[in-house]
């Protein structure tokens, strides 16, 4: 699935099967987003878990205004780039906006993903009914999916922007319901993105899944942001639920590193990296 990297420390790869063991021994789960084979080769040198190709890269690569505009050969292109510079770390990619617009398509943008691209997982967002059939019927299919909770950006106008959600009582309700249901759907684990701090705990008590935060406060199972947020190169404002950890150090490799240290230890997301 992945190209040697030969610069990469020997370790044991990281598999679906290994993320439920950290989450069942309280081991944190390291994840940060890479675009092209150069960042996931640093990833896979510093010991990073999981390699998340986001559709951000609309954003932070293609200059976009959302992620909307992200077609799948844009995945495609992107995640196989990814799937050549690691050797150990899992690789997770995104299903681009619409790519749930019917069975049919989501089963092949997911054969793609894996079989042609090098993925290890495919990302989707939501909890609608189709969504759930998407779920189940990647994972009888063998194709692990990793779901996304909370704010998921490719509702952003539905949303009327980048949003915190569950803040009032129904709606952190309502994601503790879907999370529950996207994991009976068989969901492997779960993205939980811009939501309170005590909602982000709730969520991850109640599932037997990992639980990878991004704004959801310390208690999750892990922690994912966009490379270039903890990098401090995203133009404009850096969100709230991120930190620049490459002020202060020498390269992108000890940013890295100290992300994952800082992650690993608990130091990482602090309270003011959090929402209530």
């Amino acid at each position: 699935m992945y190209v040697e990297n030969a610069s990469a420390p020997a370790r044991k790869p990281v598999t679906v099967p290994s993320l439920h063991v950290m989450k069942a021994e309280g081991r944190k789960i390291v994840m940060l987003t890479a675009y092209d084979a150069s960042f996931a080769a640093q990833l896979d040198h510093a010991g990073v878990d999981i390699a998340l190709v986001g559709d951000s890269l609309g954003m932070v690569v293609q200059g976009q205004r959302s992620t909307l505009p992200v077609t799948l050969d844009h995945m495609v292109y992107h995640t196989s780039m990814v799937a050549r510079g690691l050797s150990a770390t899992l690789l997770v990619t995104d299903m681009p906006f619409m790519a749930d617009r019917n069975l049919d398509y989501v089963l092949d943008a997911g054969a793609r993903l894996v079989g042609e691209a090098g993925a290890a997982m495919v990302k989707i967002e939501g909890a609608a009914p189709h969504i759930l059939e998407s779920i189940h019927a990647l994972t009888e299919r063998a194709i692990p999916v990793c779901a996304h909770l909370g704010l998921t950006p490719q509702s952003v106008h539905k949303f009327g922007g980048y949003r915190v959600q569950g803040r009032e009582h129904d709606a952190a309700e309502r994601v503790l319901s879907e999370a529950l249901a996207v994991q009976q759907a068989g969901a492997d684990i779960l993205v939980l993105e811009g939501v309170p701090t005590a909602l982000g705990e709730r969520v991850t008590q109640a599932l037997g899944i990992p639980v990878i935060g991004i704004g959801a406060g310390p208690h999750c199972d892990g922690q994912v942001l966009v490379i270039y947020d903890m990098l401090g190169i995203t133009p404009g404002k850096r969100p709230k639920f991120s930190k620049d950890f490459l002020a202060g150090r020498g390269s992108v490799q000890e940013a890295i590193a100290a992300y994952a240290a800082d992650v690993r230890s608990g130091a990482f997301p602090a309270a003011e990296h959090g929402y209530n």
